[in-house]
């Protein structure tokens, strides 16, 4: 920890992002309760309405989390997280209270605009600032806080609406919202003290510590990187969100059409990927945080690792196989592959972090769209069956570029800095 009283920085990131676990599935999770509502009696044209409101979410985190990174970069990681607060607030109290379809989509593109645009331009930054030496292991555990309430809130959606109060289900996440916005109001941020503080470097010029920080990092490396340092740096994200929105999203799909397995064969298909995601949360925590390994060579592991797996589902027909590769892709394709990977941008090119976070995340929802886009052209022309498979083959083919992207990476790394990727981190 830099400092322990950046310690509630952190209790503010991960409090966000345990309400933001919510927000993510809230719709879906409360489909049917939501397009009653809204006025909607056709379950067909409801649940449309539920995806397009989804929709909506999806395209506020994409227009804004660029921009949204400059910002807080601009402006601090406190205002930025307020901000996005008081828009959560906003957004499940027009949930909470609404029966207008159009409202809604206001509210889930708000929020889409609350979770990129502003806590993760300035959350995900903190919280590398706040535990710097830590930063894989404080960026992995944001993927820990959004597993969490994955798992909780939907058993709490189960139980009230059957005790007939299904508005308590918006009641949680907004009362988590205004417990963050006090959280953010109060808790000191790395960033907007070290904007405060000028510092004078070894050539006399004065900067604030933010870019001495910065500037201190660069001074390290015996080359710059190169341009395909710098893309596949961001284009990673672009990878690894398809491969892990891809598994998520229709593995279930896949082990029925293409794997023989039954329904409720292919339904235990996403459990166990979500397991195996959580457990790695933990595995790759105390790789990084206590035995201090490079977040590049846990990148590295976890794209062959991925293509391993991948390959095992596409070839193997055995139920049992298939589960343990099931388990090993959530491992090393949700594991946290995903914040790690942004750890690895900040590590080879050093900038601003709202601005890296910017631009890294800017790619990942550029895949999240792109996936669904081709699977339902695919789907059109050769069939549901071929399409779904055809994407596996894919998500395969994306493993095997990403590590190809991330051994290039290592030997990069050590003309870079001029030790092995595989070595021990400095404290």
């Amino acid at each position: 920890m830099k400092d322990k009283k950046y310690i509630w920085s952190l209790v503010t990131v991960y409090m966000c992002y345990f309400t933001h676990g919510i927000q993510a599935i809230i719709l879906s999770q409360n489909q049917v309760n939501f397009f009653t509502q809204w006025g909607y009696t056709d379950p067909v044209a409801g649940a449309q309405a539920v995806s397009l409101a989804i929709t909506a979410t999806g395209f506020g985190k994409f227009l804004t989390v660029w921009a949204g990174g400059m910002v807080s970069d601009k402006v601090g990681r406190k205002k930025m997280a307020v901000a996005g607060g008081i828009l959560y607030i906003i957004c499940f109290a027009g949930l909470l209270f609404s029966k207008s379809f159009m409202i809604a989509v206001v509210c889930s593109f708000l929020a889409g605009v609350a979770t990129s645009g502003f806590w993760d331009a300035a959350l995900y930054p903190a919280a590398q600032e706040a535990a710097p030496k830590f930063a894989g292991s404080a960026l992995i555990g944001i993927k820990a806080f959004v597993s969490v309430s994955g798992i909780i809130y939907p058993l709490m959606v189960v139980h009230f609406a059957n005790a007939g109060n299904w508005h308590i289900n918006i009641w949680i996440p907004l009362i988590f919202s205004i417990i963050c916005t006090v959280l953010a109001m109060i808790a000191p941020f790395v960033y907007d003290d070290q904007m405060k503080e000028v510092v004078k470097t070894e050539s006399g010029e004065r900067v604030n510590a933010a870019q001495a920080e910065i500037d201190a990092i660069k001074a390290r490396m015996h080359v710059k990187p190169n341009k395909l340092v710098n893309f596949f740096t961001v284009f990673y994200a672009f990878l690894c969100m398809f491969i892990m929105y891809g598994a998520q999203q229709y593995t279930k799909a896949f082990g029925m059409s293409n794997a023989g397995l039954t329904e409720i064969q292919a339904a235990g298909m996403t459990s166990i990927y979500t397991v195996g995601s959580i457990i790695a949360v933990v595995f790759w925590a105390i790789m990084m945080g206590k035995l201090k390994w490079n977040p590049l060579k846990v990148v590295l592991i976890d794209s062959i690792f991925t293509a391993v797996a991948l390959a095992i589902v596409l070839l193997v027909k055995n139920v049992a196989v298939i589960y343990i590769a099931i388990a090993l892709l959530g491992f090393f394709a949700a594991g946290g592959a995903l914040q790690t990977g942004l750890s690895v941008r900040q590590l080879l090119c050093p900038g601003p972090k709202g601005k890296n976070t910017g631009i890294y995340y800017t790619f990942m929802g550029l895949a999240s769209c792109f996936l669904p886009f081709i699977v339902s052209s695919m789907t059109k022309s050769i069939g549901e069956q071929a399409a779904i498979y055809t994407m596996m083959i894919l998500l395969l083919i994306a493993a095997l570029v990403a590590t190809v992207m991330m051994a290039y990476l290592a030997t990069q790394y050590k003309k870079i800095f001029g030790v092995s990727v595989l070595k021990r981190q400095e404290a």
